[in-house]
């Protein structure tokens, strides 16, 4: 059974960082695609951050130049490091693992950009 473990959410100010960290129960394979979604108050799941085995990234553009994404595959762990936070990045954030066209989550860990 595949479990993802976020961690890492809170409450920081406008402009702040955060730096959030999905642990995999399992062992994650190259081939396995990782993720960040976000999902805001009365609004629906969306992507944030991808990264292929291969290292390739991909990021909304609302994100761009501000969010990382990156996977340690010897520690089953997959961060994403946040910079210059927004009002508008407050969002439960979720951990995603795509494997064999199967899509695992973890529960989500919340994000509050507030003054």
């Amino acid at each position: 059974q595949v479990q993802l473990v976020e961690s890492g959410g809170g409450l920081v100010q406008p402009g702040g960082s955060l730096r959030l960290s999905c642990a995999a129960s399992g062992i994650i394979y190259s081939t396995d695609v990782m993720g960040w979604y976000r999902q805001a108050p009365g609004k629906g799941r969306e992507s944030v951050a991808i990264i292929t085995g291969g290292g390739r990234t991909n990021y909304a553009d609302s994100v761009k130049g501000r969010f990382t994404i990156s996977r340690d595959n010897a520690k089953n762990t997959v961060y994403l490091q946040m910079n210059s936070l927004k009002p508008e990045d407050t969002a439960v954030y979720y951990c995603l693992r795509r494997r064999l066209g199967v899509d695992y989550w973890g529960q989500g860990t919340q994000v509050t950009v507030s003054s």
